[in-house]
């Protein structure tokens, strides 16, 4: 009797680790914390221009944005970062005529250097301002047409290195190079990176959570196929952003079995999607785990004033008067995380970070790649691809050849 079979069987977590050890070899991003940065720090503080303007989308500017815009309300930086992500008319000249385009530096991001959303903008933009060798930096694959262009332009060319995937890109050339250029340290981002995969390769403090968190998730991805995170401050909206596509563009693949895999990534910002989407996860169908993520220390003073005169006596909450707003926000976060550990069934865990600074996004940044890659391992799918999206591709280009 012949005996073969077409199942999986969930590995152990030595068997994971092991694998995710030998990625590294062939995974660019597991390297990008120890990569040095002289060359792409000296370009930035070469750039003078105010505005500094990126043409990327999906991977090319997600992971920039999240990190910019958790750090910007607490820094004063001299220059501005503008992400244009979208074809939508409206929106383009919507942004662009705040700026001034003669103080602009224009940053082109695109892997394949053919995506058809940059390069659209890119063209538009050079229709209104000649883009050259002064005000523009490219960013793609060596080999790519973008990156010949650049060369036959003489325009100062980044090379993405071809097993770096978009959303896996954030920490090199793709996020820090114009993360650079508008003042970002972006050696204190690598270094919490380094942080994190130091501890999780030598199985330190960052490896049993990631670890066995990507177990539980894969262990329990039919009963809890949504995951879902809650970010308790608006500075974490963009990130949010970026973990859904990290998420749903890697993990919803078919396995080794023939399966799709159908693990869901939503983000949602507290305080305010306690009014919305916090009624589903209490009363709603049990087939969500939760992460709440929550700020230590947002670095603002603000608080709710103390009375001074009768104005306010009708009004509700004068226990709350004297309290942050800080303190206020991380005590919604706890008021309703303990409402959701009190189920006693919905899987919840809490991340916390202490402040807000380079080394402590890029810590949870990188936590989540590897988080990411460890479920991938778990449920025998290439996590680095992205077949689904290139269907659309394919479509969008016969649209266009049979108009020729």
């Amino acid at each position: 009797m012949k005996y073969s079979k077409n199942f999986y069987q969930i590995k152990s977590n030595t068997d994971i680790f092991e694998k995710i050890k030998t990625e590294r070899e062939s995974v660019g991003y597991y390297n990008l914390p120890y990569q040095d940065t002289t060359e792409i720090r000296e370009y930035a503080e070469s750039i003078n221009k105010k505005h500094i303007i990126v043409l990327g989308i999906g991977g090319s500017s997600l992971g920039a944005r999240a990190i910019y815009d958790f750090l910007l309300p607490s820094n004063n930086y001299d220059k501005e970062l503008i992400f244009l992500e979208t074809v939508d008319p409206l929106k383009i000249n919507h942004c662009l005529k705040k700026l001034d385009l003669g103080d602009a530096q224009f940053v082109v991001i695109s892997k394949s250097g053919n995506t058809i959303e940059t390069i659209s903008i890119f063209k538009y933009l050079d229709s209104l301002i000649e883009i050259d060798s002064t005000n523009c930096t490219i960013i793609s694959e060596a080999e790519s047409e973008l990156t010949q262009f650049a060369n036959e332009n003489n325009i100062k060319a980044f090379d993405l290195t071809e097993n770096i995937g978009g959303r896996f890109s954030v920490f090199s050339v793709v996020g820090i190079v114009p993360l650079a250029m508008v003042g970002v340290d972006i050696d204190n981002l690598l270094n919490g990176c380094k942080r994190v995969s130091d501890s999780f390769f030598k199985q330190e403090d960052y490896y049993k959570p990631i670890i066995r968190k990507a177990r539980f998730l894969v262990e329990n991805k039919s009963r809890f196929n949504i995951n879902v995170i809650f970010s308790y401050s608006s500075l974490l909206e963009s990130f949010n952003k970026w973990y859904v596509q990290l998420w749903a563009e890697s993990l919803g693949k078919v396995n080794i079995n023939g399966t799709r895999q159908a693990l869901t990534p939503i983000g949602l910002v507290g305080p305010v999607d306690q009014h919305s989407f916090l009624q589903i996860i209490m009363d709603g169908v049990r087939d969500k785990t939760v992460t709440f993520i929550k700020i230590n220390d947002l670095k603002d003073s603000s608080f709710i004033p103390k009375k001074t005169s009768n104005k306010f006596d009708d009004l509700a909450w004068s226990c709350a008067e004297g309290v942050s707003f800080n303190d206020l926000l991380n005590m919604q976060a706890d008021a309703t995380i303990q409402s959701v550990q009190e189920q006693d069934d919905i899987p919840c865990d809490v991340v916390s970070i202490r402040t807000v600074d380079e080394y402590n996004i890029a810590k949870i940044m990188f936590s989540y790649q590897l988080l990411v890659s460890c479920i991938g391992a778990f449920l025998q799918i290439n996590t680095y691809d992205q077949p689904g999206v290139e269907y659309g591709k394919i479509n969008l280009a016969e649209s266009f050849s049979k108009k020729t």
